[in-house]
């Protein structure tokens, strides 16, 4: 890969950074596709996160941001405008400035999961799921999986404040 002046990045942004993948998957499909961008780890700690994040926007080579743990949270604060599945799912895990210069996020772990589970053949069209944790994740792919038109969907939150939130 050669990485130049028009090479585009996307930061992967969580704290810590041992156990990201998404640049493990991402940047060998960019080089065969033939695609000048790259996704970076940055380790950036929650008392600067907020800060981090507006400022690095400004850099005129950034595409966007995947956010991971501790930030999905966070995130959504720190936004101009939402996505319907981050408002169910009070958490986001990637981010965009528009045209206008506005924070755009959206929440893709809810459709990634309900994916999966449709390439292994299963059909969630009027099943009746169960979903184990509330909390961002948990609550995106109770939203995915709303969206599939199933018979009805179970929730089951460490948090009952999280739950509840998740369902209204």
């Amino acid at each position: 890969m050669n990485i130049d002046g028009n090479t585009e990045l996307i930061a992967h942004i969580g704290y810590p950074t041992h156990s990201f993948k998404s640049p493990l998957i991402y940047n060998p499909y960019f080089e065969k596709e033939g695609i000048n961008a790259l996704v970076v780890p940055m380790g950036c700690k929650g008392e600067h996160y907020p800060a981090f994040l507006k400022s690095m926007f400004q850099l005129s080579n950034i595409r966007g941001a995947l956010i991971t743990m501790p930030h999905k949270v966070t995130t959504v604060g720190l936004l101009d405008e939402v996505t319907p599945t981050v408002k169910v799912a009070g958490a986001c895990n990637a981010v965009k400035m528009d045209a206008q210069g506005r924070l755009v996020g959206d929440m893709f772990d809810g459709a990634g999961f309900v994916r999966g589970v449709q390439r292994k053949g299963f059909n969630l069209t009027g099943k009746r799921v169960m979903v184990v944790g509330t909390g961002g994740v948990g609550s995106a792919i109770a939203a995915s999986m709303a969206a599939e038109k199933i018979a009805a969907i179970s929730l089951f939150g460490f948090e009952s404040g999280a739950a509840l939130a998740t369902v209204v």
